[in-house]
């Protein structure tokens, strides 16, 4: 039995749920960069629909007063360094895409597991 299988939840995001199966599409074609950027995004949507949907501030605030512990933030801060460009040091280059896929895979593993984390994080029945 998987260890979510009991706690499935009613509180779900709509936006999270349909990331979800971006997600699966994207670890089955091992695009491991858009796993990892999708799963955080599916995180974020879950928190602010079903947690706090009144919460304006960044999602690292909304990490916090959640209570989720720093892997959830470090997964935050390389979403951010993907999506949010630093010509001067680039989160990912050609090279790395093609030289590091087994590094890759294990980040964007531990991403969906931390996903999962959040999503069943807090059974609504």
């Amino acid at each position: 039995m998987n260890k979510y299988e009991s706690e499935g939840s009613y509180l779900v995001s709509e936006q999270a749920c349909a990331l979800i199966a971006e997600v699966q599409s994207c670890f089955c074609a091992g695009a491991w960069i858009s796993v990892i950027i999708l799963a955080f995004t599916v995180i974020d949507a879950q928190l602010r629909e079903t947690e706090l949907p009144d919460h304006k501030g960044d999602t690292k605030k909304l990490l916090n007063i959640l209570g989720f512990d720093q892997k959830f933030q470090k997964l935050r801060d390389k979403r951010n360094k993907i999506i949010h460009l630093d010509t001067n040091n680039p989160a990912i280059t050609v090279d790395e895409q093609w030289a590091n896929r087994n590094q890759l895979e294990k980040e964007a593993t531990e991403a969906v597991k931390l996903m999962a984390e959040a999503f069943y994080s807090n059974p609504g029945v």
